[in-house]
């Protein structure tokens, strides 16, 4: 039995505006699956033995985190919080410290949350291969057998044998040329490098202490002094900010001595940037890949997705059009590498379109701020059943609040009230209110926002059951 580790954070720019800040790539639907890719990480141990895994996730995706576990029935799953992220050395050193408290030394599965891996079969062989190996104190990687010269990928270069599995490390190499890339294929001796490695908790640690003694002390340090919170695993947060940034393998893999290397060929993508969607999606007998409200005439080799009003396009080909409810993409398929640049020049200019969807998901459940003007802002708010939102106010804005669908339990100043469909309650300025949804149903209501100032940020809360401030 083995403990996996599934590290869910990053941003994924390159596939804005569908991947952003505060709702990134592994916990969208990206595939035909049903499923997140973050869901399809968890689902895919099934039928290997393995304990409950343990998450990796930063502050902002916390609940994001919990909910899409609570959906596939992990409810048992840990979720240990990076105050900051730091990269992949000491998110694994953070989770080999976890694994080792209760005394025994687990092997160690480490996945990234946004991999895409079709042939489950091949994957679960790996895994069992790696374990082997693995039990005898290697640091084990997986490496993607190659199906083109792929320019978007650093590579392993396998060296001898290893009996009964895998192959020496030789070196990691970076990104290569196209040229470069065609010399490694014709070889036979390179792999994708995947990012994901097995080992001994116990392994991992004595190798990071040896070579990057900095980020196990940091990592340690943090450990010490751990706090639950609901579902989650704080850790101390100043100990964590004196922890240099760094990647596995930079701090350890290219390092060590016992690193082996397993060959992975599963229709395994990592889903980086359009390019990728484009490669693992269905296309219709244009070559299109179209998902949503489309009518597409005269159109060849083009990826749509669409998740708001109609989009119609007519005499166009190799482009990607990506539209959302806040924010439209077009762009020619040989350019979309270079989104992550539009992304940037959007946080340069903190639109909120870089880090937030106009979908917003809360603990509770979710809203949809779909209009605004200078004074107002109107939402459109979804409660879950049993959810409640802070006791609060606000100092700039009044609300009025018009219920769609179920029944409210309001609190406004000192008066409870039930609110149901049809009905609507106001909530002056200044007024402490709260609201909850006490049905077996979701609750919908709109609510109309009025005042000069309407930011987020204009919340005093007074009873959180999430443990917001």
């Amino acid at each position: 039995m083995f403990q996996p580790v599934i590290i869910a954070g990053g941003v994924g720019t390159r596939l804005w505006p569908l991947s952003r800040e505060k709702y990134p790539k592994q916990f969208l639907t990206l595939t035909d699956s049903k499923h997140s890719l973050f869901q399809q990480t968890v689902l895919r141990l099934q039928g290997l033995p393995h304990a409950s895994p343990l998450v990796i996730c930063n502050e902002e995706h916390r609940f994001m985190t919990a909910e899409q576990l609570r959906q596939i029935d992990h409810t048992d799953t840990q979720i240990l919080l990076e105050p900051e992220g730091r990269n992949t050395a000491p998110a694994i050193a953070l989770a080999a410290l976890k694994a080792l408290e209760k005394g025994k030394d687990p092997i160690l599965l480490v996945l990234a949350a946004d991999h895409v891996i079709a042939d489950i079969q091949a994957f679960h062989h790996a895994v069992e291969q790696a374990v082997a190996l693995a039990k005898h104190n290697h640091l084990v990687t997986f490496g993607i057998v190659p199906t083109h010269p792929h320019t978007g990928y650093g590579y392993i270069k396998s060296g001898q044998a290893q009996q009964p599995y895998g192959y020496r490390v030789d070196s990691f190499v970076e990104k290569p040329t196209l040229e470069l890339a065609t010399h490694y294929l014709s070889t036979g001796e390179y792999y994708w490098n995947s990012g994901m490695f097995m080992f001994k908790a116990s392994r991992y640690l004595e190798e990071l202490k040896q070579y990057q003694c900095d980020i196990y002390s940091a990592c340690k340090a943090a450990m010490r002094d751990q706090t639950p919170d609901l579902d989650f695993i704080r850790i101390n947060q100043d100990a964590f900010a004196e922890c240099p940034s760094n990647s596995i393998d930079y701090a350890v893999m290219e390092h060590t001595k016992h690193g082996l290397v397993v060959p992975l060929d599963a229709h395994w993508n990592d889903v980086g940037e359009f390019s990728a969607l484009w490669d693992i999606s269905q296309r219709d007998e244009q070559g299109n890949v179209i998902k949503g409200d489309v009518k597409a005439l005269d159109t060849q080799n083009t990826l749509i997705l669409n998740e708001d009003k109609l989009v119609a396009t007519l005499g166009v080909q190799d482009l990607v059009i990506i539209n959302t409810k806040d924010a439209l993409l077009v762009a020619h398929q040989d350019h979309t590498q270079k989104v992550r640049d539009i992304a940037q020049h959007l946080q340069d200019e903190n639109r909120s379109e870089a880090s937030i969807h106009r979908e917003v998901y809360r603990p509770w459940g979710k809203y949809d701020a779909f209009d605004r003007g200078e004074r107002f802002l109107v939402k459109r708010i979804t409660v879950k059943p049993g959810a409640k939102l802070s006791k609060q106010m606000h100092y700039h804005r009044s609300e009025h609040w018009v219920v769609v669908a179920g029944t409210a339990k309001v609190l406004i100043g000192d008066k409870e009230q039930y609110v149901g469909e049809n009905e609507s309650v106001y909530i002056p300025i200044a007024q402490v209110h709260a609201l909850e949804n006490p049905g077996k149903v979701d609750l919908e209501l709109i609510e109309v926002q009025s005042g000069a100032y309407l930011a987020e940020d204009d919340i005093v809360r007074f009873d959180d059951q999430y443990g917001r401030r």
